[in-house]
C-alpha cells in the first residue's frame, strides 16, 4: 500500500515546527540598551552645560504663563485692515526670499562648477594639477566663509549700510544662502555617476557642455528639491531678519509680539505655515516633474 506524500512529510514539519522556538523577548534588547545608556550618559553632560530643564515647564508659576499666552492666540485678527497688511507683507516677504535665493543662485552655480572635482580636465589623468587643485581650495575656503556667517550678522552689517527693509534681507540671504547652495551642488555633482562626463571631456567637450548633457540631467531633480528647500528656509529667515529692520512679515511679527497682541501673531505664524505648505507641494511637484 502506498503512503501519501503528505501525510510522509507532515511528521517532519510538525517537529521542524516543534525545534523552532519563538523568541519571548526582542533578541537585541540588550544591544539596544546598551547603546540608549551609552548615548544618555555623552547627552548628559550637554544637558548640564546648556542648563537644559524641561521639568520648568511643568512648574505652576510657568504653566500659568503658557496658558494665558496660548489663550491671547485666540480669537484671530481678520478685519480688513490687518489683512490688507499681511497680504502686502507676505509679498514682500517671497519676493525677498526668492530674491535672495536667486541671487545666490547666481553666486552658487558658478563656484560650485569650480569646486567639482569631476569638471576638472587635468583630473582625467588620474591626479589634478597643482595650479586647479589651488583654485578648487581657494573655491571651497570661500564657500565656508560664506556659510559661517549667519544672514542675520549679514543683515545687520547691511541694515547699516542701505537702511531698514528688504534689501537687507535679499543682500544677507544671497550671501550665506550663496555659501551653503554652492557647497552642496558640489557634493551633490560629485556623488553620481561621472562616467559619462568624462567620456565628453575626453572627446573635446567642454566643462559647461559635459554639466549640461551629462552631470544635470542624472541630478537635476536633486538639485531642484535642494534649491526648493533653501528657499523654504529663505521664507523662514525672514522671521529672524524682520527682527533686526530687514522688513517683511517678520518685522510685523515682532511688531504684534512687543504689542503683545496674540491675534496677529497667530494669524502671522498661519501665514508662514501655509507658505512652507506651499514650498512643500512645490518641490514635490519638481521632483515628479524632472524625476
Amino acid at each position: 500500500m502506498l503512503s501519501s506524500p503528505h501525510l510522509s512529510t507532515q511528521p517532519n514539519l510538525t517537529a521542524s515546527l516543534a525545534s523552532h522556538v519563538v523568541p519571548t523577548r526582542d533578541p537585541a534588547l540588550v544591544s539596544r540598551l546598551f547603546w540608549l545608556s551609552l548615548a544618555l550618559v555623552l547627552l548628559w553632560p550637554l544637558g548640564v552645560a546648556t542648563e537644559f530643564r524641561l521639568w520648568v515647564l511643568w512648574e505652576p508659576d510657568n504653566r500659568k504663563v503658557t496658558v494665558q499666552f496660548l489663550r491671547s492666540f485666540w480669537p484671530l485678527v481678520h478685519n480688513a485692515e490687518f489683512l490688507n497688511m499681511v497680504l502686502r507683507e507676505t509679498w514682500r516677504t517671497v519676493a525677498m526670499a526668492t530674491a535672495g535665493v536667486s541671487l545666490g543662485l547666481v553666486l552658487a552655480m558658478p563656484l560650485a562648477l569650480l569646486a567639482t572635482r569631476v569638471l576638472s580636465l587635468s583630473a582625467l589623468s588620474g591626479q589634478m594639477n597643482r595650479w586647479p587643485t589651488l583654485m578648487r581650495w581657494c573655491v571651497r575656503v570661500l564657500l565656508i566663509l560664506l556659510r559661517s556667517i549667519p544672514e542675520l550678522v549679514w543683515a545687520l552689517v547691511f541694515v547699516r549700510v542701505v537702511g531698514l527693509g528688504p534689501t537687507a534681507g535679499v543682500l544677507a540671504i544671497a550671501l550665506t544662502y550663496g555659501g551653503m547652495l554652492g557647497k552642496v551642488y558640489a557634493e551633490i555633482l560629485e556623488s553620481g555617476e561621472s562616467h559619462a562626463t568624462h567620456t565628453l571631456m575626453r572627446n573635446g567637450s567642454g566643462r559647461l557642455q559635459a554639466f549640461a548633457y551629462a552631470l544635470l540631467p542624472s541630478h537635476a531633480a536633486e538639485l531642484a528639491s535642494y534649491t526648493v528647500y533653501r528657499w523654504e528656509c529663505a521664507i523662514r529667515s525672514s522671521v529672524v531678519l524682520g527682527f533686526v529692520g530687514a522688513g517683511g512679515l517678520g518685522q510685523q511679527l515682532d511688531n504684534s509680539m512687543k504689542m503683545f497682541n496674540g491675534g496677529e501673531v497667530a494669524t502671522l505664524l498661519l501665514i508662514f505655515i501655509a507658505l512652507v505648505a506651499l514650498a512643500d507641494r512645490l518641490s514635490a511637484w519638481l521632483r515628479q516633474v524632472l524625476a
